[in-house]
């Protein structure tokens, strides 16, 4: 079962789901990219920290197993361009606590797909909790922007029947309570 924009905020204030949490819809600012509250999901932000590739990065393999953090470098901007076929990792404003009865599904808002750009968000499962570290990426031969402090995906909220038997905290997941965007482990 899909949860619902009341059983969300009943969620929220039962286990403190999402902090920051918004429980309206904000999308009548001005050329701003919605965030919060929506019929059956949350939509949300994407915040000022970016993990980058240095510019002297063309010729590196990246390997999950091995990652090579030195040529990475961590930036504050409240947008930053992703150059033509390029990512970016970043973190979302909001903190996550999933419930052991939910899983989240998160997709990447259409104004960005629009644009062209693909925002990649694994499941966030039972029990997981933490700040979502974010692949945004940029399939294109042109640049795109992107925002901080708006809205870059939508979570979806289903409701499990019966709780798991084993959930991502049980089995000591290793981004378990991550509080800044975390790297391949």
């Amino acid at each position: 079962m899909i949860l619902s924009d009341i059983e969300i905020k009943n969620y929220v204030e039962k286990y403190k789901m999402i902090e920051p949490f918004e429980d309206t819809r904000l999308s009548k600012l001005e050329k701003r990219i919605s965030w919060g509250v929506s019929s059956y999901g949350y939509d949300l932000r994407l915040s000022d920290e970016f993990i980058v590739f240095q510019k002297d990065s063309s010729e590196v393999i990246v390997d999950p197993k091995n990652f090579d953090i030195k040529k990475l470098k961590k930036i504050k901007s409240q947008s930053y361009t992703i150059a033509e076929n390029n990512f970016v990792l970043a973190r979302s404003l909001e903190y996550f606590r999933i419930p052991r009865n939910i899983l989240v599904i998160v997709f990447g808002k259409s104004t960005y797909a629009r644009c062209g750009l693909i925002v990649n968000i694994t499941p966030l499962e039972p029990e997981w909790e933490g700040y979502i570290t974010i692949s945004i990426i940029n399939p294109l031969n042109h640049k795109i922007k992107i925002y901080s402090n708006e809205g870059i995906a939508q979570a979806v909220f289903l409701k499990a029947d019966k709780l798991c038997k084993i959930s991502y905290k049980d089995k000591q997941g290793k981004y378990q309570a991550q509080k800044d965007i975390t790297l391949p482990k």
